[in-house]
């Protein structure tokens, strides 16, 4: 028989096709790892460094979702200042800086920062809160080059 090998010593023949499955037996499971460690990859991405974030966000307005509903929007200004509002809710400005690979926002209405690690994922910034890393990120939803609408407290009042 074609393909015939002996097993064993007891003349018992294996038909070629069992011997050529034996061999890849063992790699079957190697395209399935390749899977996990390029989705492990994804998910593993750096942070992106002060200038990055500068560099990508600068002269934006970039609107932010949480499970897809508007959370706020925030405009990003020369020399690290922005401007910052929840959705509904009045304007406040602030000033970023980089620290120990966050980048942290202070606003003119809390004395404590908000530390943000941000993530470049196909060309959109995915924000992860540094006090709660395994919460659910921020999402940026749309981005523009338009001035935020801050009218202001008790405009027409």
């Amino acid at each position: 028989m074609t393909g015939a090998s002996s097993a064993g010593g007891d003349g018992a023949a294996l038909p070629a096709c069992r011997k050529r499955r034996s061999v890849l037996r063992p790699l079957l499971p190697f395209p399935c790892l390749l899977l996990i460690a390029a989705a492990t990859a994804a998910f593993a991405a750096e942070p992106l460094t002060g200038t990055e974030f500068d560099s990508y966000a600068t002269g934006k307005t970039l609107t932010y979702a949480l499970h897809g509903e508007i959370w706020g929007t925030e405009q990003y200004l020369p020399g690290r200042k922005v401007i910052w509002a929840f959705e509904g809710e009045d304007c406040k400005r602030g000033t970023w800086y980089e620290a120990a690979g966050n980048i942290c926002f202070l606003y003119e209405d809390r004395d404590d920062a908000q530390c943000w690690r941000f993530f470049n994922e196909d060309g959109a910034l995915r924000a992860q809160f540094a006090g709660d890393p395994d919460g659910t990120p921020l999402s940026e939803l749309t981005q523009s080059t338009a001035a935020m609408p801050c009218p202001g407290p008790d405009v027409g009042v």
